[in-house]
């Protein structure tokens, strides 16, 4: 007897016997029975009987066929595992004619079992066939989970491409186009015959793309000693996030050369505007400065920046993520439209001369600076603007720092008093054959005033009054035509308001409301003090004079020149009749006098008769009351030929030593009156014919008496406000 199997376990599937041959038709051995007969073993070939209480249903592929092949592995109820062999005697059916033969049974192959199913294959089946409600809703949820991703991926690229694609286009287009500003020619500066002042040079200027620089320290090293710049500085500029970067502005042409040489990748040479002055520092404060990226500073370049600058262009490329232009790519070019020309009223001749003149005096007195102011009179036309201060270290006098003669004030001192004497005049309270009783002294308000020398009460005629420069005569004459009067001549005379130049910076200079006067103004402001002037409205004043009486604004701007070549003339300047045409000769017959034998004779030209008036005024301080100690500002106003004139000049020095206007300035305007006069070759006037045959001359005698200047008084100190502009001339 076999073994019982063990408890728990299942008796491992037989194997399963190989799947017969495909026959083309049953046959029939001799002496077989025939299908269907046999013992209760019999089998059919084609179909399949299940044993004795067995039920029809199908079960799993696996569990079945191991079942099946069990139950055919077992002999059915009261039966045996072998067929018997029919009974001796026992009659067989005859085989039918023609019919074909089958093969005994036991000759026959036995039908092959059903191959039994893989479990992990039973197990998947039966899980598709009976899914557990888990996997649904997972399923379901994966499912709608991909949707929505899907919709927002349709949604994403729905706003990229069609809706937002102006946008994404423009910020793929900024990374790869780069737009290049082409700098503009700055327009250039000539004097009034055409002669360079000012102009730009194209120089080449040291740039560098960090992207494409490989070793940004190495590099630093080999351009530190070349720029003269440390290299930790270069080291930072090469490795920015930038894909320009400026190293070196403006280099010389041997620099350029070097770096050129030393090929150097990433690091590169542009050309790039720098402004030349041809003739120096000549009138460098009128002309002013200009940056590094050609942008006015100061002076006449700030002033017409619009003008000189031109139009800017650009250049618009397409480059790669290394810098490299992309053949092919976006390339426009809008060119520079360079600035307009100007041409000044100066004349770099006379501008030159002026400043030798200026500096060698402010050398000479030891003065701390000093301005020369040179007008063409009939025009108003500045011919030569000097400003120079001293050195500190005792050189050769420099460049001041800004256009002092329109930007800073000062006291005019006895310049003035031609205001003072000229209204009287013109209003008919004094005429030239008037004569004062002049005492040394005169009392107004709670203070007294002086002459600058002593002297015994005397009959002065006005014309002695002017050339003595009394200041005790001019006080006189003040307190007749009253303050309401005096202001507006001062103001008809351009003091108090700017000149129209239009100069960065101008000053309109302090001029007190006659409703603020105190009682003493009018014996300080009838001798030029109690109010500042600047340079500028001083030589404008007598310039009105020496022009018949019309006041013509200063101007020095003659024109500009488009980039064509079209020249364009300025507007005419603004004029005024200040005082009659006979006020004008009368007033210029007295300054004669002051020339010929009056406190000016040292501004003489031979030849030519001069027309001027000397000043000393004392220095107030700068941020409060009252006046500097020793402190003193020199000047001397004039024009030449006094007959007709042609030139109105104006000399400022500041703290100089003497400090008489007649001492230093004087000098100075006799210098560069002479060179004008023959740069323009001014013809003197015919001899002995007197420029107003009503006015009385002074005789030396009584011209002597008054002493120098006569302006330098003390007055009292609460003639200005608290608080003044910087007043260094």
């Amino acid at each position: 007897m076999s073994s019982p199997p063990r408890v728990g376990r299942r008796p491992p599937p037989p194997p399963a016997p190989a799947r017969p041959a495909r026959r083309q038709g049953p046959r029939r051995a001799e002496g077989h029975p025939p299908s269907g007969a046999g013992g209760p073993g019999a089998r059919s070939s084609r179909t399949h009987q299940p044993p004795a209480g067995g039920t029809t249903t199908r079960r799993s592929p696996a569990r079945g066929a191991v079942k099946g092949a069990a139950r055919r592995a077992r002999p059915a109820a009261g039966g045996s595992t072998t067929r018997r062999p029919p009974a001796s005697g026992a009659r067989t059916a005859a085989p039918r004619p023609g019919a074909p033969t089958r093969r005994p049974a036991a000759a026959r192959r036995p039908l092959a079992a059903p191959a039994p199913r893989h479990p992990a294959q039973s197990r998947t089946a039966r899980s598709l066939r009976r899914r557990p409600p888990d996997s649904t809703r997972r399923l379901a949820v994966t499912r709608v989970a991909m949707l929505v991703g899907f919709l927002l991926l349709a949604g994403r690229v729905v706003q990229v491409q069609a809706l937002q694609a102006a946008r994404y286009s423009a910020f793929g287009e900024s990374q790869r186009v780069r737009t290049l500003t082409l700098p503009a020619e700055r327009g250039a500066i000539f004097d009034r015959n055409g002669r360079d002042l000012a102009l730009s040079v194209k120089q080449s200027t040291v740039v560098a793309d960090p992207r494409l620089v490989v070793d940004p320290l190495a590099a630093a090293r080999a351009l530190s000693p070349v720029l003269d710049v440390d290299v930790d500085t270069l080291q930072t500029r090469l490795t920015q996030d930038k894909g320009f970067v400026y190293l070196a502005r403006t280099v010389r042409d041997d620099v350029a050369a070097k770096v050129k040489a030393l090929a150097l990748p990433g690091v590169s040479l542009v050309d790039e505007p720098e402004r030349f002055l041809p003739a120096g520092d000549l009138a460098t404060p009128v002309l002013g400065r200009v940056g590094t990226d050609s942008t006015g500073l100061s002076g006449l370049e700030r002033q017409y920046q619009d003008r000189l600058a031109g139009k800017a262009g650009e250049q618009v490329v397409e480059r790669d993520p290394k810098g490299g232009d992309i053949p092919g790519g976006v390339r426009k070019l809008d060119p520079a439209a360079r600035g307009d020309d100007l041409v000044l009223t100066i004349d770099r001749s006379l501008q030159y001369e002026a400043e030798q003149a200026l500096g060698e005096e402010i050398s000479a007195s030891h003065a701390k600076g000093g301005t020369a102011v040179v007008l063409q009179t009939r025009t108003g036309q500045v011919l030569a603007l000097a400003n120079l201060q001293a050195r500190p270290d005792g050189g050769p006098p420099e460049p001041a720092a800004k256009n002092v003669a329109v930007t800073n004030v000062f006291e005019p001192g006895s310049v003035n008093k031609v205001i003072t004497i000229s209204a009287a005049l013109q209003e008919g309270i004094i005429s030239p054959q008037d004569s004062l009783v002049v005492p040394s002294t005169i009392r107004v308000a709670d203070h007294v005033f002086s002459e600058h020398d002593p002297h015994p009460t005397q009959r002065w005629s006005i014309t002695d009054v002017m050339a003595n420069s009394s200041n005790v005569g001019s006080i006189m004459i003040g307190q007749k035509v009253g303050k309401d009067r005096i202001d507006k001549y001062l103001r008809a005379y351009g003091l108090g308001s700017k000149t129209g130049l239009g100069f960065p910076g101008e000053s309109r200079g302090i001029l007190l409301d006659p409703k603020r006067w105190s009682g003493t103004s009018i014996g300080t402001v009838s001798i030029g003090q109690g109010l500042a002037v600047t340079a500028m409205q001083m030589a404008g004043a007598y310039n009105a004079v020496a022009n018949g009486g019309t006041w013509v604004a200063p101007s020095l701007v003659r024109a500009t020149v488009d980039s064509e070549g079209r020249r364009h003339p300025v507007p005419a300047p603004e004029e005024r009749q200040v005082i009659s045409a006979r006020t004008a000769q009368q007033v210029t017959a007295m300054l004669d006098e002051v020339v010929r034998v009056g406190t000016g004779t040292k501004a003489a030209v031979p030849g030519y008769t001069v027309a001027g008036k000397t000043g000393t005024a004392r220095k107030p301080n700068e941020n409060a009351r009252g006046y500097q100690a020793g402190a003193y500002v020199a000047s001397f106003a004039g024009f030449v030929p006094a007959e007709r004139p042609e030139l109105t000049i104006l000399v400022v020095l500041d703290q100089p030593t003497p400090i008489y206007g007649g001492e230093t300035a004087a000098p100075v305007f006799a210098r560069i009156a002479q060179y004008a006069l023959r740069q323009y070759q001014i013809t003197p006037p015919p001899p002995d014919v007197p420029v107003a045959s009503d006015v009385p001359k002074s005789s030396p005698a009584s011209a002597g008496d008054a002493g120098r200047d006569g302006g330098a008084v003390p007055v009292p100190t609460t003639t200005l406000p608290q608080s003044l502009p910087p007043r260094t001339p």
